[in-house]
């Protein structure tokens, strides 16, 4: 299905069949571009999380990592692949032979191996960046492809910068990178300046005038800088593009990507006018949400599309009363579709071992056996303190087990003397990989004299870039949840903690920062010793 041209040469909608050539592939780049965000990097084992959840929940291909960037990404990126029962596993390598071996390392053990190979493409990236002629990028671009074909038949070459890549020079490169192997071609809008209409032009400009277009499946990769890389990939795919390349709740640099839940409920939603279909089990989407929000700390603004705590709420009257009288006078999809279910009162101090797991997988975990009593135990301390226990409440919790389970620094008591007659106070003490240590602060305010006594047992120079709180559910015994930005040489990491006493939740959130700090500084001196 191609583009066609008018006789004054503008492109026009190709007629799309819903029974031919539907089917959207779904590459999740979570673990590769979504971690690029400043403060979300991941631990190996939250990848593997992540990795095992995208699975299940029916992702085509997952892009694992960037093996070259450190030993940390080789490890995890190989880990991914021998683990992933179903999806392809794509590793991520420059035009470099070094890049390209590394990836095909890495990702050789998978069931289903794809090395995604890249170089820029636009006049100010060759100029500026890579310091390169044309002539000398088209070459490599055949080298790059030709390399990762010895290692993988599954080879995705992408034009980085391709929306400000001139039409002429970008048909030389597609035409190439097919040539010599290439069966995925990617055309990134890098830095999110396109409008749908000209992203569309663009695709079927491309499956038009490439020779040897035919034999490859053409990707579109959207950054959201202007808020439209959802409508730029839907309008890609309607120019015939047949994989879309996306992250959860749409983490990623700057901006982000184009979010995963909004591509697929868009495309199950509108089938009407979007006739196609993914291969992702929808009610995973909340779940897969939850846990990306969890271990890269960054919480989901409430209004949030698809995934947002506020995307099924109804607070104007008009609004109350239109769904008292029929659900779809205001809801294009129910809760349940997306996995989200109605809050439910029904756990509480009472409530068994038995009760909570099933709880627990109405919600979407599935946590081991040591998880579980952890997260049970949470679960009986914040009953005796809570009248009501709400999904939300139970969500928070398991949440913060995830993210703060490989810690190396936790918080076992917090004491704190505030009021109107200062210096206020803290006492706290710290677990630090088995040993407790114990000190005393004072500070301008009680969350000031926390964070100083944390800085005495743990000292470090970052700067505290946000703080911010909110309150998980309604009523004053609600827990807090909190996030911390700390920022240290360039470095950038975000924290968050629960619980029902705000301060705590703080110096949780203040010491999951340090830590994730912590494995940062550790991964740079691992670097420069390995140069």
């Amino acid at each position: 299905m191609s583009g066609n041209t008018t006789s004054e040469g503008a492109v026009v909608a190709p007629q799309i069949v819903a029974s031919e050539g539907d089917r959207v592939l779904i590459f999740d780049t979570t673990l590769r571009d979504g971690e690029q965000c400043p403060g979300a990097t991941m631990t190996f084992e939250e990848k593997l999380q992540v990795a095992d959840c995208l699975d299940a929940m029916g992702v085509d291909i997952i892009e694992a990592g960037f093996p070259i960037a450190s030993d940390g990404d080789f490890e995890a990126v190989s880990e991914v692949a021998k683990r992933v029962k179903r999806a392809t596993v794509a590793g991520l390598a420059r035009a470099g032979e070094k890049d390209i071996d590394r990836a095909g390392e890495a990702v050789r053990h998978a069931v289903k191996p794809r090395i995604h190979t890249f170089i820029s493409t636009s006049p100010v990236h060759m100029k500026f960046k890579l310091q390169k002629s044309p002539e000398q990028v088209l070459e490599l671009v055949g080298q790059q492809c030709r390399r990762a074909r010895n290692w993988v038949d599954d080879v995705e070459w992408s034009a980085e910068d391709a929306t400000r890549t001139e039409h002429d020079f970008l048909c030389r490169c597609v035409e190439a990178a097919i040539s010599a192997g290439a069966t995925t071609i990617n055309i990134p809008d890098t830095v999110g300046y396109t409008v749908p209409e000209e992203y569309f032009a663009l695709i079927a400009m491309l499956r038009e005038r490439v020779p040897n277009a035919d034999k490859a499946i053409f990707s579109t990769h959207c950054h959201n800088d202007l808020g439209l890389a959802v409508a730029n990939s839907l309008a890609g795919v309607k120019a015939g593009a047949r994989q879309i390349e996306c992250t959860i709740n749409g983490i990623g640099e700057r901006a982000g990507n184009a979010a995963l839940e909004e591509i697929v409920m868009a495309i199950r939603t509108r089938h009407d006018v979007l006739p196609f279909a993914t291969g992702i089990e929808a009610t995973m989407l909340s779940r897969a949400s939850r846990l990306v929000a969890a271990v890269t700390n960054f919480p989901v603004q409430y209004n949030k599309a698809i995934v947002g705590r506020n995307a099924f709420a109804h607070e104007s009257g008009i609004h109350q009363d239109g769904m008292l009288k029929h659900t779809q006078t205001y809801e294009i999809m129910t809760p349940e579709s997306v996995g989200v279910a109605k809050t439910a009162l029904v756990m509480g101090k009472h409530s068994g071992r038995a009760a909570f797991r099933s709880k627990l997988k109405d919600l979407g975990y599935d946590l081991g056996d040591n998880q579980f009593e952890d997260a049970f135990n949470r679960f009986k301390a914040l009953a005796d303190r809570k009248k009501h226990v709400y999904d939300e409440d139970i969500e928070a919790l398991v949440d913060e087990e995830i993210a703060h389970m490989h810690d190396r620094t936790k918080v076992v008591a917090l004491t704190v003397i505030a009021g109107t007659m200062g210096p206020q106070t803290a006492t706290l003490t710290l677990d630090i990989e088995g040993r407790q240590q114990t000190v005393q602060a004072a500070g301008n305010g009680p969350v000031d004299a926390t964070f100083a006594a944390i800085r005495q047992i743990m000292p470090h120079q970052a700067k505290l870039a946000l703080y911010q709180v909110h309150a998980v559910t309604e009523g004053t015994d609600a827990q807090a949840e909190v996030s911390v930005r700390l920022e240290e040489d360039g470095r950038t990491v975000t924290g968050r903690g629960a619980d029902t006493d705000t301060l705590v939740a703080s110096a949780r959130a203040y010491v999951s920062a340090l830590n994730k700090l912590t494995v940062k500084r550790q991964k740079t001196a691992q670097a420069q010793q390995a140069v």
